[in-house]
């Protein structure tokens, strides 16, 4: 079954809704200088109001990037944050000293993209984006007990695009035995052929259930609805 999480939530009735909808992840964004930033009061706030009177909430996901860790391990504290998602160059030492378990993003290049200088771990948008270099990083950093999102590279951000990139080196992944979340320019209108064509461990979406930039209730509902459906017409 192709999880669901639905990111840059900024609002307590989108979380709420998304919680009603379904969905296994939230996302809070604490990255400073993103247009979704949210302080630690906010994503407090968010967190406790969800939980109250509820058995079962979606499980909360903080955002950072290139953060120091003391800094993120305190907002796991005071947010009660049930995973940590790493979307700058951290290496793996460090994602071993978050008090969460971490998702880590990989970024994933495109053909029409400039030529990019081969890294090690912790490269960021600098790695080289091969289909051999993404499963040498995914699988190191998944026997380091880490989730990882694949993610559109884009030069000089941290991911929150909106954009996508090749699903079929993702769906080459999948294919290998490789269990990942597939993010970027992802709608309602286009999830349920991404899961036919990549087969992904879970979904993850911001900006493709918005409208206006903020998020709209009946395109949250709307994806993780053909979500569902789409895990029912393989199944």
């Amino acid at each position: 079954m192709t999880r669901v999480k639905i990111c840059g939530i900024m609002r307590l009735e989108d979380a709420q809704v998304a919680a009603e909808a379904g969905a296994d992840y939230i996302g809070l964004v604490f990255v400073p200088h993103r247009h979704r930033q949210l302080t630690l009061p906010a994503g407090q706030k968010i967190v406790r109001e969800l939980k109250l009177g509820r058995d079962q909430y979606p499980q909360v996901v903080g955002l950072f990037a290139d953060q120091p860790f003391a800094e993120v391990n305190d907002a796991i504290r005071q947010c009660e944050l049930d995973l940590v998602q790493l979307c700058g160059a951290e290496p793996l030492d460090y994602c071993g000293k978050v008090a969460a378990p971490v998702i880590k993003v990989l970024h994933v290049g495109t053909p029409a993209a400039p030529p990019l200088r081969k890294g090690g771990l912790g490269g960021g948008s600098s790695l080289d984006t091969s289909l051999s270099d993404l499963v040498s990083r995914l699988g190191q950093y998944r026997e380091a007990g880490c989730l990882v999102t694949l993610d559109r590279l884009v030069e000089g951000q941290q991911g929150g695009t909106g954009q996508s990139f090749d699903w079929s080196i993702a769906a080459q992944l999948s294919r290998r035995g490789h269990d990942f979340l597939l993010a970027g320019g992802l709608t309602p209108d286009n999830v349920a052929q991404a899961i036919a064509t990549v087969h992904p461990w879970g979904v993850d979406v911001s900006s493709g259930v918005e409208t206006d930039g903020v998020k709209d209730a009946d395109k949250i509902k709307e994806f993780i609805r053909r979500v569902h459906g789409a895990n029912t017409a393989e199944h």
